[in-house]
């Protein structure tokens, strides 16, 4: 690709998750992701009319007459954009591949980011972390991570999801907002024991960075990673380890193997997705994210 390319690119991407940040998801992201906690102020004498609630007793006992805590709303919001880089996203069998959408999400959560005001980074992963781009704020900043979320080329296909959210863990100490946009072709997993559902190994990266942070989840697919059409002799190459085989789509035992292992992966995310709380949601290739995304934010 081209500089001219590029440049075309982002401007076409700006416009469209620009506009989208500012009249649809702005509203939806501030009620949703601002002022989410509390941070500890200071403390003053109770006032007729205060929340007993917020009495603090120690300072109370000590000072023989009543004193409250004052809290005030934590406004500004660090929001993580993990990105999935690996060779599975160069996919792609109808309006565009896996990265193009993926692209367009981000870009719109960035945008919707700094519109309120908030620090947004970026860590792209294959099987190792790729690139971070630490938050910050602004529209240049912003338009930085569209160009990278355009050109970036990484140096591995494989997938590693654990090994991106040991990262966010490690690099974000404060809570933050982290959106993991995934085609979740990986090794995303949780150890659980069947019998007793406790924890038998160490802890899994998933568990302790939703415990940590508000994590979403986003999956980008393409109809063809769900289904094989009944088209035939296929030679088919593994995007991510290279592996090629031939296939025969005209028997449908092929297929609805195929179908199962869609499902089954589905179901072992949707497992996933329960028993960490992670607001999630899958958007096809083909399919207006719009509504989806609106759907997350709700959620």
């Amino acid at each position: 690709m081209t500089s001219e390319e590029l440049l075309q690119k982002v401007r076409k991407i700006e416009i469209k998750t620009h506009g989208l940040s500012r009249n649809i998801f702005a509203g939806e992201y501030h009620s949703q992701f601002k002022g989410r906690g509390m941070a500890f102020s200071e403390v003053r004498e109770y006032q007729p009319g205060d929340d007993v609630r917020s009495i603090d007793w120690n300072v109370t006992a000590r000072m023989n007459r009543p004193y409250i805590k004052i809290y005030e709303e934590e406004r500004e919001l660090t929001v993580m954009l993990l990105v999935d880089v690996s060779g599975s996203r160069n996919f792609g069998t109808q309006s565009q591949m896996k990265r193009d959408t993926m692209a367009e999400v981000a870009a719109t959560l960035a945008f919707s980011t700094i519109e309120n005001n908030d620090k947004v980074g970026v860590i792209f992963f294959s099987d190792q972390v790729e690139k971070f781009i630490p938050p910050k704020k602004g529209k240049s900043h912003v338009l930085h991570i569209i160009r990278e979320l355009l050109s970036f080329e990484p140096e591995h296909t494989g997938t590693n999801i654990n090994a991106a959210l040991e990262f966010l863990t490690n690099v974000q100490k404060r809570r933050c907002a982290a959106f993991l946009i995934s085609d979740f072709i990986g090794n995303l997993s949780l150890t659980l024991s069947s019998r007793e559902g406790r924890r038998t190994g160490p802890v899994d990266p998933i568990v302790i960075a939703s415990r940590k942070h508000d994590l979403n989840a986003i999956q980008i697919y393409d109809r063809r990673d769900a289904e094989l059409p009944n088209v035939g002799l296929l030679k088919v190459r593994d995007p991510e380890t290279g592996a090629r085989v031939w296939t025969d789509t005209a028997l449908s035992s092929v297929r609805e193997a195929y179908a199962k292992a869609w499902h089954d992966q589905q179901e072992a995310l949707e497992n996933i997705y329960t028993k960490t709380g992670i607001h999630n949601i899958s958007l096809r290739t083909d399919e207006d994210f719009v509504k989806k995304l609106m759907q997350l934010f709700r959620n």
